[in-house]
């Protein structure tokens, strides 16, 4: 049953979603599985976006003090 403050405000914010490295996913929807490995994946893409620029940061720096 909706409290009537949902009518107001909307309904109550969604728990944002994390995980655990290891933890058990027997509990988990398909729904939630798909959200986890999403999230994974969009945090894989920014881990690989600042190797890359430390990468190039660092061969800019070993090119400068060579030289």
């Amino acid at each position: 049953m909706a409290r009537e403050d949902d009518d107001i405000f909307g309904a109550p914010p969604r728990k944002k979603t994390t995980h655990e490295i290891g933890q058990t996913l027997d509990a988990l929807s398909v729904d939630e599985l798909a959200e986890r490995i999403e999230l994974l994946q969009a945090e894989i893409a920014r881990l690989e976006a600042a190797k890359a620029a430390k990468q190039a940061s660092k061969a800019a720096a070993d090119l400068f003090f060579k030289g």
